[in-house]
């Protein structure tokens, strides 16, 4: 059995290929380029790697071109976590000596040793990465549009409370087209105090709104005109071109989220999981999506149930020692996933009275708090999809959360 260990970096790669008995084998130092891509595809063939019996490779990144050239085929790919691989680095040496070299030998032989211990990459299809790229970058761009929405947020506040005000009734708030068109016709308050009913309404039609126009002037004339402190004069002017300067960088994310939203929703509904994902109560398009990007779509990823649950952080750790024990929150996990997870907990009550009774009876007879029932039924519904996904059926209420034979006698 040979293995390899690589040391990547920016520009330059360092290659080991190590035997069953830790014997060095080669040592490469490679480019990151095409030609030092087929370097190495050499030196593994050379050592007896074929696409029926590949040699494993240990590298500390999961991504990127290298990895993306060894992914093609069978062969195992394993993503050693760098903190994990400096402390094996201590095994080999006490004098805390460094190398590229001498890592990439270190990860050689954390698979000569250790393979069993560490999982390799997973082999899903092309469709669910290349969902899981959008789902990753619409999830990316929500987070962004809301940070930049905040900074407006704080901008606004100590200058311009009116905008607030006009957009406190509006859904999305400042991320609102209407928002944006108030914004840009009158970066400051006194301004804002000038613009007449015919303005106001030519901005709310340039924002695309099509209804209640004339009632929706009215009102924002009425905020705007009402009495509001002011800065200096010129500290506001100065602080109204810092507004817009926000306000593009907000329009910019808000079309980054959209456009990644409606790719989203094009690609997720072609992969055969979207069916099944999608029957779970709670679970749209965009999150359905989110979910099948962190879980992928190669079954032999998990072993069993117990492996989801603690990836997506959703079932608690237990920590003893001598009489000691506690059982708390998990903190290593896939954050993607665990945030998925608090929305779907969140809205799957609404949408299925199993959920909602599961939900309350953790909250009345268990005393949990409200974050601990979320991640109790987003404990449950992860394993009911597990199930559901290695069998391909789709979810169904009445056996999810069957109801108690006291409680469906007495419903009778």
């Amino acid at each position: 059995m040979i293995y390899c260990g690589i040391d990547w970096a920016e520009r330059a790669h360092d290659i080991v290929l190590v035997d069953d008995s830790g014997q060095l084998l080669a040592k490469r130092h490679i480019t990151d380029d095409a030609a030092g891509y087929r370097i190495l595809l050499d030196l593994l063939a050379e050592y007896g790697d074929t696409e029926e019996n590949p040699i494993p490779v240990a590298i500390e990144t999961s991504c990127g071109l290298l990895v993306a050239v060894l992914r093609t085929g069978k062969r195992k790919i394993f993503a050693i976590n760098p903190m994990a691989a400096a402390r094996y680095r201590d095994r080999h040496s006490v004098s805390r000596k460094k190398s590229d070299s001498g890592d990439a030998l270190v990860l050689a032989n954390i698979l000569r040793t250790d393979m069993h211990a560490h999982r390799p990459l997973p082999q899903d299809s092309e469709l669910a990465r290349a969902i899981a790229v959008l789902a990753r970058a619409q999830q990316d761009a929500v987070w962004n549009r809301q940070q930049i929405a905040n900074q407006l947020r704080s901008l606004l506040r100590e200058y311009y409370p009116a905008a607030l005000a006009a957009a406190e009734s509006w859904k999305r708030g400042l991320c609102r087209p209407e928002a944006h068109a108030l914004l840009r016709l009158a970066p400051t308050p006194t301004q804002a105090a000038k613009l007449t009913r015919t303005q106001l309404q030519a901005a709310l039609k340039r924002a695309g709104r099509q209804r209640g126009i004339v009632e929706e002037a009215d009102r924002l004339r009425g905020v705007l005109r009402a009495e509001w402190a002011h800065q200096p004069e010129l500290v506001e002017i100065a602080l109204g071109k810092q507004m817009l300067a926000l306000l593009l960088q907000l329009e910019a994310a808000s079309k980054a989220a959209d456009d990644l939203e409606e790719a989203v929703a094009e690609a997720f509904p072609r992969h055969p999981d979207a069916e099944v994902i999608l029957s779970f109560p709670g679970l749209v398009v965009q999150l359905g999506a989110r979910v099948l990007a962190e879980i992928g779509d190669d079954r032999r990823r998990f072993t069993d149930v117990r492996g989801l649950k603690a990836y997506a952080g959703a079932s608690p750790i237990t920590r003893a020692s001598g009489k000691k024990s506690s059982v708390t929150r998990r903190w290593v996990k896939n954050d993607r996933l665990n945030h998925v997870g608090y929305l779907w907990a969140f809205s799957a009550p609404n949408a299925s009275p199993g959920a909602k009774n599961h939900y309350r009876r953790r909250r009345d007879e268990h005393g949990d708090w409200h974050a601990s029932a979320q991640r109790n039924l987003f404990n449950r519904l992860l394993g009911q999809l597990y199930h559901c996904l290695q069998h391909g059926q789709l979810f169904d209420e009445t056996v999810a959360f069957p109801v108690p034979a006291p409680a469906a006698a007495q419903a009778a």
